[in-house]
């Protein structure tokens, strides 16, 4: 296998050597189109309108049951709308399901697609369902959302200005450890107590960003106070900002001990070996904003009850991406592996449950 293509998402070197030459014919209307780091494109469609859309893999998850994979599925998605700033409106899904599975599992995993969907307000306007031989994997197949919005006010992710604060909601590895704890609640419980497991699975349906981030672009002006968002996926919270960090050509300093870590988040990674900082992080949403607005965005969300920290700022176009820990800064390496893939196949092949 190349060493460009790992598993998991592909990384920025494969990105572009492999992809980003290679997209098409070219269009004016094109605002924004393929960049690693930028989760949404963006069309000009007149009128100051444009239409942002993004797309990602569904899950099918057998160990965590079909309501949860059907929300993975529908709130991944959802989160990378978010993040322009307004809510998505339509939704295309495309189901490669299983052989094996059987109608009546399709029809509960497509209930609960109906229902998520539905409950955000978005029309699924088509896509495609069949059945494949030898298709035993997660991820079921792909979707793709969309919403029109006034252009001027959409939000994409290479928007950081130099000196911007970093502001993370919720706690580091937030889904990693919800679906690990809701994955094998046995061996979990068993480890670490029945309460742990029982707060680190209810956390699941928390997996969501679209509440803080509609609420922080009511709060500020978007493209001059609020700059960006990323939501924070595979690679966690510092893998998600060198993301953005990479699409803006810029660095960060950030503090170790600033990143959020609740205490269920703590205790589920540590038993599987995980970095935090670099883990499956969905529900967390990074916010770049103007320092003198980062005071005022803390203290807006935890009105409406979400958790927010500042935990550094964008430094420089060219300068590295930093971290300090003690009293010490280092350059930040990532090798683009996200640890939660190796801990949750490892736990499957010691027979966790």
């Amino acid at each position: 296998m190349s060493k460009d293509l790992p598993l998991g998402k592909i990384t920025s070197s494969g990105f572009k050597k492999m992809v980003f030459p290679l997209t098409g014919a070219k269009r004016e209307t094109v605002i924004k189109g393929p960049k690693f780091g930028v989760d949404t494109a963006v069309i000009d469609i007149g009128n100051g309108m444009a239409l942002a859309t993004s797309s990602d893999p569904l899950s099918l998850i057998p160990s965590m049951g079909l309501k949860k994979s059907a929300w993975l599925s529908v709130q991944l998605l959802a989160n990378d709308m978010a993040t322009t700033g307004f809510k998505p409106q339509y939704a295309q899904y495309v189901l490669n399901l299983p052989a094996s599975m059987s109608n009546a599992d399709f029809e509960e995993y497509w209930k609960y697609i109906h229902e998520f969907s539905e409950r955000l307000g978005i029309a699924i306007t088509g896509g495609h369902t069949c059945k494949i031989e030898g298709q035993q994997s997660t991820i079921s197949g792909g979707g793709t959302m969309f919403l029109t919005a006034p252009k001027d006010e959409i939000l994409t992710s290479d928007g950081v200005q130099e000196g911007d604060a970093i502001i993370v909601t919720k706690s580091a590895a937030f889904s990693s450890s919800a679906i690990l704890a809701a994955s094998f609640p046995n061996k979990v419980g068993d480890l670490l107590g029945a309460e742990i497991q029982k707060l680190a699975a209810d956390q699941f349906y928390k997996t969501s960003v679209v509440e803080e981030a509609i609420i922080t672009r009511e709060l500020l002006i978007p493209n001059d106070e609020l700059h960006a968002m990323h939501d924070v996926t595979e690679g966690g919270v510092v893998g998600g900002l060198m993301e953005v960090a990479e699409a803006c050509g810029i660095g960060f300093d950030i503090k170790d001990e600033l990143i959020p870590l609740g205490t269920t988040q703590k205790a589920i990674t540590e038993l599987f070996g995980i970095d935090h900082r670099f883990s499956l992080g969905t529900g967390a949403l990074l916010i770049m904003v103007k320092q003198e607005k980062a005071e005022s965005l803390v203290q807006h969300l935890a009105k409406h009850k979400i958790d927010a920290k500042q935990i550094g700022n964008f430094s420089k176009t060219g300068e590295a991406c930093r971290i300090k820990k003690g009293q010490t800064w280092s350059n930040i390496t990532f090798n683009g592996i996200d640890p939660y893939w190796e801990a949750y196949f490892k736990a499957l092949e010691n027979g966790w449950n």
